[in-house]
C-alpha cells in the first residue's frame, strides 16, 4: 500500500475551488517534486497532507504504518522565524516534540537522535550557536536536521532553497538527494525545473493544467512542455 493516496480532492479557500479533483499516490522511497505557478495550491496542498487544513472534498489516505505525527516538515521561513533567538540544538531537539506526549522535557533517547541529524547535516559544531546569527543555507540546515527528528519515514519540504545562492543550493539539493538514497520519502515543492528533472522520479504539476506522473512523461506532457517554456523564458533554466 502507498505511504500517501490522494483521491479525488479539492482543495480551496471559502468554498472558492483552487485545486479540484487531484489524484496522486506517494510510494515508500519516492521523490516527488510539486510543480506549477505561484497560487496554484502547492502550499496549501502541503499543509493538507500534513492536516493543517482540511479539503473541500476529496480524502488523503495514510498507509504502511505511517503516523501523521511522524511527517517532517521544513517550511518556508518568514523574516521572524530567521530571527528567532534560540540555540541551534534547542531547534533541533523541538523536532522530537510530538514523541513526548504529556512529557514537558526530551529524554536521553531524544536528545540522542538531534545529536544524529546535527551529524547529519554537517552542524554539530553549530549546535551552541544562536540560530539567528547563521547564514541562510546553516539555517536551512538545522531546519532539515529538525525535520528529521520527527521522522525516519517522509518529509515534506516547501521550497528549502529559497533564497539562497548557487553554491548553498546544490549543497542543499546534495542533501536531500542523500537522504532519499538511504530510503526518505520526499516530497517536495519547487520552482526549479531543472533541479526537479534531475533528482525527482516522480512530478506532481498543479494550476491550469495537472500532471501526475515519472519525470520522463512530464517532460513529454502538454503541462512539462508548457512549464519549460515558461522558465526559458524567465531565465530559470
Amino acid at each position: 500500500m502507498a505511504l500517501i493516496t490522494v483521491r479525488d480532492l479539492s482543495l480551496g479557500y471559502e468554498n472558492r475551488i483552487i485545486i479540484e479533483k487531484l489524484n496522486f499516490t506517494v510510494n515508500a522511497g519516492d521523490y516527488l517534486c510539486i510543480m506549477g505557478e505561484n497560487g496554484s495550491g502547492k502550499s496549501t496542498l502541503i499543509k493538507t497532507l500534513l492536516n493543517l487544513k482540511s479539503p473541500l472534498a476529496g480524502e488523503i489516505l495514510i498507509g504502511e504504518g505511517l503516523m501523521k505525527n511522524e511527517i517532517g516538515y521544513l517550511p518556508q521561513q518568514t523574516v521572524v522565524q530567521r530571527d528567532f533567538p534560540a540555540s541551534v540544538k534547542e531547534i533541533v531537539v523541538s523536532g522530537c516534540q510530538s514523541q513526548c506526549g504529556l512529557r514537558p522535557f526530551y529524554n536521553k533517547k531524544e536528545r540522542e537522535i538531534a545529536q544524529k541529524n546535527m551529524e547529519r547535516m554537517g552542524i554539530l559544531k553549530l549546535q551552541n550557536r544562536c540560530y539567528r546569527e547563521l547564514s541562510g543555507g546553516q539555517q536551512q540546515r538545522v531546519l532539515l536536521a529538525r525535520a528529521l527528528c520527527a521522522t525516519r519515514k517522509i518529509l515534506l519540504l516547501d521550497e528549502p532553497v529559497s533564497g539562497l545562492d548557487p553554491k548553498v543550493t546544490a549543497e542543499m539539493y546534495s542533501l536531500i538527494a542523500g537522504l532519499n538514497d538511504e530510503g526518505i520519502t520526499v516530497i517536495m515543492i519547487s520552482h526549479d525545473l531543472s533541479a526537479a528533472l534531475q533528482y525527482a522520479d516522480h512530478i506532481l504539476h498543479i494550476g491550469a493544467s495537472v500532471f501526475f506522473g515519472t519525470r520522463k512523461e512530464y517532460i513529454k506532457s502538454e503541462a512539462g512542455k508548457s512549464f519549460l517554456l515558461q522558465q526559458k523564458a524567465g531565465g530559470n533554466i
